[in-house]
């Protein structure tokens, strides 16, 4: 038995943004996965394992250790892997790195979203954010939108001004609402506990794509952002119940379960879908295990075949 094991930049080149969408929508077609969290701690360190199993796909274990202290070693303080097994007899067929699945398991997730609420004729995309993930949905959303123009506003100007000066057709920017009134698409991945985009700021036509908030108690947009849009989300399972994007407002009575209009596995009856130029649109990505599957699993194939 051959166990693959798989490294960030050799993986990595061999991925595409249009093959990962593909197998996300393939993923989608099975039935619906078996998913479960397990979080540990020793003080400020922390362990996170997010498990799925996908009937004809198979399981996968996925491990974060977030060891804030690290950096005294001159270490990452986010570290671990991803284990994938064979849905046929449970054996070991990939060790593949941590990195590399979330990276593309992260930017694909909005990428497949903002391929159908998006419109096709977007020309301004607004990035809020300046870290890691905001690198790869400059690199992912650049490839959907080769002919767009990017802005990128973070609560650090320099952070920023770096993301800019990396990457072509790109600026940045310090006025987050003039940014957010013109631009087609926002996408949104910070670590922000309240809202910074507001709903007086979304235009006619917008889509909105939030990605940072995993917590119950994390938001990135205001109620109102939430009833002015049409709202849709990746797995009804690992968002509406345990992200404060969703959460909070539906506790509140802001916005109903019957307001989220479709998730991923509503793609083959055509239901996650934009049905004017006009509408507001608002994806939230939550990122289960089920997608980091379905990412691996991706990442596998791709490696097999090279």
């Amino acid at each position: 038995m051959t166990i693959e094991i798989i490294p960030f930049d050799e993986g990595e080149a061999q991925l595409d943004w249009q093959g990962l969408m593909q197998a996300l929508r393939a993923g989608h077609d099975l039935p619906r996965a078996e998913i479960g969290d397990t979080l540990l701690g020793r003080g400020q360190d922390k362990m996170l394992s997010r498990a799925a199993w996908i009937d004809g796909l198979g399981l996968a274990v996925k491990t974060a250790t977030i060891f804030p202290g690290n950096g005294k070693f001159d270490l990452p303080s986010v570290n671990g892997g991803m284990c994938l097994y064979s849905d046929t007899d449970g054996t070991l067929d990939a060790l593949v790195d941590f990195r590399l699945v979330t990276k593309w398991k992260t930017a694909g997730d909005s990428l497949l979203a903002a391929r159908l609420l998006a419109r096709n004729d977007a020309r301004s995309i607004l990035i809020v954010g300046a870290g890691t993930v905001a690198h790869s949905l400059r690199e992912a959303y650049g490839m959907l939108y080769p002919n767009a123009d990017f802005v990128i506003w973070n609560r650090s100007p320099d952070g920023a001004k770096a993301l800019a000066a990396a990457n072509p057709r790109t600026s940045a920017t310090d006025d987050l609402e003039a940014a957010v009134r013109e631009a087609d698409i926002v996408s949104v991945a910070t670590m922000t506990m309240a809202p910074l985009i507001r709903g007086k700021w979304l235009q006619p036509g917008q889509h909105i794509d939030l990605i940072g908030a995993y917590t119950p108690d994390m938001r990135e947009a205001d109620d109102l952002a939430l009833q002015r849009a049409r709202l849709f989300v990746d797995s009804r399972d690992t968002t509406i119940d345990h992200i404060g994007e969703l959460l909070i407002p539906l506790a509140q009575g802001v916005i109903s379960k019957a307001d989220i209009i479709a998730d991923f596995y509503d793609l083959s009856g055509g239901g996650f879908a934009r049905q004017s130029d006009e509408e507001i649109t608002l994806f939230k990505n939550g990122g289960g295990a089920h997608l980091d599957l379905m990412t691996g699993r991706y990442i596998l194939d791709a490696w097999k075949s090279r």
